[in-house]
């Protein structure tokens, strides 16, 4: 048939016409369509069997890449703080341990120049003696006793203990109480007390006098008097 056309065509001097068919056949039923002449066409196939895998997979990754992310972010965040937390906290350990050192360093000084103090009341106490009988007024022995004196004030060391002060039972030690009184005074120092600081080294040894009654008797004796030029008159 195909060969009769050419013929006509060369005999009537036109160019012969020839037709492509594009259409393939199903290479699964290769042999049935050879066999039935059926062809698909090429995008009715691709159309039917739909969306590929790689089109479906392929904002997967990306959606995955970005949760990833955030996790990831989150994780290092929560870490963050758990670091922060402890070093905050070593921190004001380490804070606290050197506050503890710096006052048990401070309490061992005291107490080793506390003890040193406590062996050298005896000395003052000869001194004090001293002084009271005029030993001291001049010579040599009175720039000892003043060096001495001011060397340990320096060092914290106060003396208490004097007549008038008002009787304080956690510093004197009454030996002697004279009155009746509710406001007691110390009205004769037998031995200084010293303390260091806020430590008391040794009691005051006083004697103790109503400092009320005192003042009431002056007071009555001052009426009386009063009275008594008030009669004259």
């Amino acid at each position: 048939m195909t060969n009769g056309n050419n013929s006509e065509h060369r005999d009537s001097g036109q160019e012969p016409i020839t037709f492509t068919d594009k259409r393939k056949i199903d290479p699964e039923d290769r042999t049935g369509a050879a066999q039935s002449g059926e062809v698909t066409e090429p995008a009715a196939a691709e159309a039917a069997a739909g969306p590929g895998p790689d089109a479906e997979n392929g904002a997967e990754p990306i959606i995955g890449a970005a949760q990833g992310a955030e996790l990831l972010a989150d994780a290092i965040s929560k870490e963050l703080a758990e670091r922060t937390a402890d070093l905050q906290r070593l921190t004001a350990e380490y804070a606290n341990y050197r506050r503890r050192v710096e006052r048990d360093r401070k309490t061992a000084i005291d107490t080793a120049k506390a003890a040193v103090v406590t062996e050298l009341l005896g000395v003052l106490d000869d001194l004090d003696r001293a002084r009271a009988h005029g030993d001291l007024d001049n010579g040599p022995l009175k720039s000892v006793a003043d060096k001495l004196s001011t060397a340990l004030q320096k060092q914290g060391l106060e003396e208490f203990g004097t007549e008038g002060e008002p009787f304080d039972p956690t510093l004197h030690e009454a030996v002697q109480h004279e009155g009746s009184g509710h406001d007691p005074v110390i009205g004769l120092v037998m031995r200084k007390g010293y303390r260091f600081g806020e430590r008391v080294l040794r009691h005051a040894l006083v004697g103790v006098t109503d400092g009320v009654a005192g003042a009431a008797t002056t007071d009555s004796a001052e009426a009386s008097d009063a009275d008594a030029g008030a009669n004259k008159q």
